[in-house]
């Protein structure tokens, strides 16, 4: 993997920390290391970071709180949170704000290696689509929604939507095939490029995509659930 990714590692746990550096560092990743949010936050304003995994439970500033201030700050690299079993609660929240995944303590390092190789494959396209365009007009437009994939912006009646790549993709996978429906294991295996194990984050992003295209997220006139089956964009 080629070292030029640099990954932020939010842990208290100074152990779990330098565990997680180690098998990091032996992929060819550049790690940078924080006890507590805080301190995530200020190195995540400090230098260009492709990836962060940021424990829920920490001290100074959590987890969450850290998330929502790098959303908030217009940071979208993505980030894997880290919980405890008793968290679901925290993991949902986490999601809400922003997260594109969570590992639940214990974790092996194997599969956290697995979701940091896969999420940063998937943000490396993201940004190749952002900086290079392919020169053809892929402009997708349903009603007032409208995706443009060259330059990776949503917008909803010419005001632009900020979007997270995960939930751009959501988007653009629905209103690329208007009117179908997907279902969560679809849209998962989809996006993920794996097999789905659990979908709960895809009703999550569907949610936050919703508070953000619809100007009534409970009556939604664009992102609509099929119940039993799926979600998708309807023809307008």
């Amino acid at each position: 993997m080629d070292n030029q990714y640099r990954i932020l590692v939010v842990e208290d746990d100074r152990e779990i920390r330098e565990g997680i550096e180690i098998y990091l560092r032996n992929q060819g990743y550049q790690v940078y290391q924080a006890a507590n949010g805080a301190e995530g936050l200020k190195i995540a304003g400090q230098e260009e970071i492709h990836l962060a995994i940021v424990d829920i439970m920490m001290p100074v500033m959590d987890g969450v709180t850290m998330l929502m201030k790098l959303r908030n700050q217009g940071q979208e690299f993505p980030v894997i949170m880290l919980s405890a079993k008793s968290e679901e609660v925290d993991k949902i929240m986490g999601l809400n704000m922003g997260a594109d995944d969570y590992v639940t303590k214990p974790f092996t390092p194997l599969e956290l290696l697995a979701r940091v190789n896969s999420h940063l494959r998937r943000y490396s396209k993201y940004l190749s689509a952002v900086n290079q365009s392919e020169n053809r007009d892929r402009i997708h437009t349903i009603g007032g929604l409208e995706l443009n994939e060259d330059t990776v912006e949503v917008s909803v009646d010419g005001v632009p939507v900020k979007m997270t790549p995960m939930e751009f993709k959501i988007v653009q996978l629905l209103i690329k095939n208007p009117g179908r429906v997907f279902s969560a294991d679809e849209i998962y295996e989809r996006i993920w490029n794996e097999k789905a194990v659990n979908t709960d984050t895809i009703m999550v992003h569907v949610r936050n995509i919703r508070e953000k295209i619809e100007i009534d997220p409970r009556n939604p006139k664009y992102l609509k659930v099929v119940w039993g089956v799926g979600y998708k964009i309807d023809k307008q």
